[in-house]
């Protein structure tokens, strides 16, 4: 294969204490740390490797969202990957429209190999490498725990409800990764200078005359419930007459 379209979406970082604006309008993101969503690093990681094994001549990362996006995608060449694409956009863009954007720059780049997590810690939609596939028409296997690359093929072993599953793709495809399929490296100072020479090209989405497909809009917000405070039963009696009391019994 010779190139690896990786896609990077700006997060909360998983270590932020997420926050509901007051008016229930969204997530507070003012002065929060954002980052690479979890996953889609772990997809970069294995996309880089495959690169250093001499098996890919080219690993480009991709994003779409404002132009504060920037920040993920240079961390993203500073990890290693050869080049950029911005797809900007203002507005919220729902699975349906980031898989077809992702096909554009596939058409337009003649990509191999579509490596993406396998769901974002924002949404879990879960959804876009799934409708990449069916757009392009490409074989795809999700949830991928352990990767063997072999040529045209890959045998993938994905992490399912029963279990582990063993399944072989034809390339070019599309893979999306789970969290035991390797742990990304950490970024050294060096590699983010030398990542602000590196290509970093910004497109709108209008010019790529991309149809985003229906809009989802998000009505409202609000965290979770508190948790109650626990009950001491003295025997199982008692656990029976709290849980009728609660109507749970």
């Amino acid at each position: 294969m010779q190139k690896i379209l990786v896609g990077l979406k700006r997060v909360v970082d998983y270590n932020v204490r997420v926050r509901v604006k007051s008016d229930g309008s969204g997530v507070e993101t003012d002065g929060v740390k954002m980052s690479i969503n979890p996953f889609d690093e772990i997809a970069l990681e294995e996309a880089l490797r495959i690169k250093e094994s001499g098996q890919a001549a080219e690993v480009i990362v991709i994003s779409v969202g404002t132009g504060d996006a920037q920040q993920q995608l240079r961390t993203g060449l500073a990890m290693g990957a050869d080049r950029a694409i911005l797809v900007e956009s203002e507005g919220s863009v729902g699975s349906l429209g980031i898989a077809r954007i992702f096909k554009s720059i596939i058409d337009r780049d003649s990509i191999d190999l579509v490596l993406l997590g396998k769901q974002a810690i924002d949404d879990d939609n879960s959804q876009t490498g799934q409708m990449l596939a069916a757009i392009w028409g490409r074989p795809q296997a999700t949830f991928a725990s352990q990767v063997e690359w072999n040529g045209d093929k890959a045998k993938v072993t994905r992490e399912v409800d029963a279990g582990l599953e063993i399944t072989e793709v034809d390339l070019p495809a599309v893979v999306t990764v789970d969290l035991r399929l390797n742990e990304p490296r950490y970024v050294k100072l060096p590699d983010i200078m030398k990542a602000k020479k590196k290509p970093l090209e910004t497109i709108a989405m209008a010019d790529l005359g991309v149809d985003p497909g229906p809009e989802i809009k998000e009505l409202s917000f609000e965290p979770p419930a508190e948790r109650e405070r626990g009950v001491m039963v003295d025997d199982v009696a008692g656990l029976v007459a709290a849980l009728k009391d609660k109507g749970l019994a």
